[in-house]
């Protein structure tokens, strides 16, 4: 079955713990719904360093990229409706998909 990577970007920080918590637990049974089509389900990033091309080194990234999943879903279409419930969206983030491709070896 495909996998599928879903790239979390932006999103508005909580105004509260409170809030944090009801949101945390909500991403959560969300990623619980999905069951076992959940590859790696949670995967948050957190000090980003950037290495550019003269081999320098700086702090943060250049996307607003703050995490991942990877899901197996029957197709693109498939993978994109599960994307489309995820409460991420509703703090203002987005989600790229993408389909994993296998390389040989």
């Amino acid at each position: 079955m495909p996998q599928y990577c879903m790239t979390y970007l932006g999103g508005e920080e909580p105004s509260s713990p409170e809030e944090g918590q009801k949101h945390f637990a909500k991403y959560m049974a969300w990623l619980s719904s999905l069951g076992d089509s959940a590859v790696s389900p949670a995967n948050p990033l957190k000090d980003t360093r950037t290495v550019n091309p003269d081999g320098s080194v700086t702090s943060g990234g250049k996307s607003t990229m703050s995490g991942f999943t990877i899901i197996e879903a029957d197709s693109m279409e498939s993978a994109l409706s599960i994307a489309k419930d995820c409460p991420f969206l509703e703090v203002g983030g987005s989600l790229e998909v993408s389909e994993l491709i296998k390389m040989p070896g």
